[in-house]
């Protein structure tokens, strides 16, 4: 995916979850939206350097959009919208499932919605759910950087409809490369990991993808190492 009109500045504040203020390179302070309402403290510390991007739309009560930090020489990308958005352009080049015939976003199954529901011309059929992964200490990636009582809960249906007769996956979209391994951050959030252990168990497929990350683009890199 690409983004457009890219400008840089050093992160200052974020008064709440959605916004944040940013003193633009050679220019002045602005209010920025901030495209992630985790809590990505070890991202968004005082003089990070971020990426914005100009809003086309004029009449936006914020003109910019926070889409990547520097953490050290890693470009991480923030954007919460833009794994799914990466993971379908992925899937649709062949490199999902092969000979998919449909990819349907935001699908009710039981009493969730799933990102994905797929089919294919050899008769398969399931779902995936896209978890996006800005948590990186040391070259290890952990999910989720908060509690998740609705990712405890997707996952719960993903096993739900794994014994149903789906296909069932999580796929964890690394918003970053060149990284060592993915794992359940256990210590922020013990249940996810035992959900995730337990859907592995049951048959659902866990994925983790890395991305090449630019200024102004995002793409699937290819697997990370899984340890559970």
């Amino acid at each position: 995916m690409q983004y457009r009109k890219i400008i840089s500045g050093a992160f200052l504040s974020r008064p709440n979850r959605f916004i944040a203020h940013v003193q633009l390179s050679g220019g002045p302070v602005v209010v920025c939206h901030v495209k992630n309402t985790g809590r990505c403290a070890e991202l968004l510390v005082p003089g990070a350097t971020v990426y914005l991007e100009q809003a086309d739309n004029p009449n936006r009560k914020t003109a910019y959009d926070l889409i990547a930090v520097e953490k050290g020489d890693r470009l991480i990308n923030m954007d919460a919208q833009a794994p799914n958005q990466v993971f379908a352009q992925w899937a649709q080049a062949g490199h999902f499932v092969p000979h998919l015939t449909l990819l349907r976003p935001e699908t009710v199954y039981g009493s969730s919605r799933f990102d994905f529901y797929w089919e294919n011309g050899d008769g398969r059929r399931g779902f995936v759910e896209v978890k996006g992964v800005t948590l990186e200490e040391e070259g290890v990636v952990r999910f989720p950087d908060a509690p998740t009582i609705r990712g405890v809960k997707h996952l719960e249906e993903l096993v739900s409809a794994r014994q149903a007769g789906y296909e069932a996956a999580v796929c964890f979209v690394i918003q970053m490369s060149h990284v060592d391994y993915f794992t359940p951050n256990d210590r922020t959030h013990p249940a996810f990991g035992d959900a995730l252990r337990r859907a592995a168990q049951a048959g659902v497929d866990i994925l983790a993808l890395d991305c090449r990350v630019t200024l102004d683009s995002l793409e699937i890199g290819g697997p990370v190492p899984i340890r559970l």
